[in-house]
């Protein structure tokens, strides 16, 4: 397996002296403009790490931004969200002679400090997605989120006075909701793929259920599922909210039951071999878990079943 070094880079000056850019008017908050970027001669060879928030919107870059074996193309505008100390990887395209356009805004966690959003930051599940989750804007939805940005930059350009960073927060506060809500429609909207994903669920569990001895193996975790179809195990459990309204955690429980049922209603097997069976330590666990899903106790569901 290819091993590769991890660059990090601690501050957002020093961002900017490894770019090729002036240094930031303000070393805690940058607009940048993509055009103005200069790609470092081992952009590719290594894995890069920043000590702050990155909230981008790419157009014509021409390669590819990697987490692990995710991708995503960079053919269109899109935007992506980077916590402090995510690994990431570019792949550029050096042939293309694409006009390249677009910005990154870079935020250090010391800017929201005693500030409501340096909690509420957190919160937000897209910093958690890989960036083949990148969220796909209209051209209404892009102009509004380049408003805002415009909006920070003016704030940051002009004289800063104990007013600046409040004002500043509730941009890129609105800048996040705004996007918390393009999120929820790009669920809705996307119904072709994310319902080829939610098939894909269904197969994925039933085999496991099917194939796999749970004493051994135990219940499949919600991030092996998110692993299986190659998605980030928050963008899923938004996905299947969205979508159905249960978590993925739920959706596993549900696989669960259904299999508990088949085994008591056609197998003789004690509750307690069930249980087992179905990868629980203890009994009292999977009876718990059976009736919060069906109101019914697994002796219950038997003797209803058996009448």
């Amino acid at each position: 397996m290819e091993q590769r070094t991890t660059q990090r880079i601690k501050t957002i000056t020093e961002f900017h002296r490894s770019r090729g850019l002036e240094p930031p008017e303000h070393p805690m908050i940058s607009v940048v403009d993509y055009n103005s970027v200069k790609r470092p001669a081992d952009i590719g060879e290594v894995n890069w790490m920043l000590d702050f928030y990155m909230i981008s919107l790419k157009i014509g870059i021409n390669g590819q931004l990697k987490y692990g074996q995710q991708a995503y193309d960079f053919d269109e505008g899109t935007m992506f969200f980077i916590a402090p100390h995510q690994v990431f990887r570019i792949e550029a395209d050096t042939d293309s002679q694409t006009e390249k356009s677009g910005w990154m805004l870079l935020i250090h966690p010391d800017f929201l400090w005693n500030t409501s959003l340096a909690k509420t930051i957190k919160q937000y599940d897209f910093f958690g997605y890989s960036v083949n989750e990148a969220l796909f804007l209209s051209h209404k939805e892009e102009k509004m989120i380049n408003g805002i940005i415009e909006n920070i930059q003016q704030e940051y350009h002009a004289a800063i006075d104990k007013f600046s960073q409040n004002i500043i927060i509730s941009h890129i506060e609105t800048l996040l909701n705004y996007s918390e809500r393009f999120y929820e429609r790009q669920f809705i909207t996307r119904k072709i793929i994310n319902h080829k994903t939610l098939d894909r669920l269904e197969d994925l569990l039933s085999r496991y259920f099917k194939n796999n001895d749970l004493v051994s193996t135990g219940l499949p975790t919600v991030q092996w599922v998110a692993d299986e179809l190659h998605v980030s195990s928050n963008y899923l459990s938004r996905l299947l909210k969205t979508l159905t309204g249960q978590s993925t955690q739920q959706i596993i429980h549900d696989k669960l039951i259904e299999k508990a049922k088949e085994k008591l209603s056609v197998t003789d097997l004690s509750i307690s071999e069930i249980a087992y069976e179905l990868g629980f330590e203890h009994p009292q666990s999977f009876t718990k878990l059976f009736k919060s899903k069906t109101n019914l106790s697994p002796v219950e569901f038997r003797s209803s079943f058996n009448k």
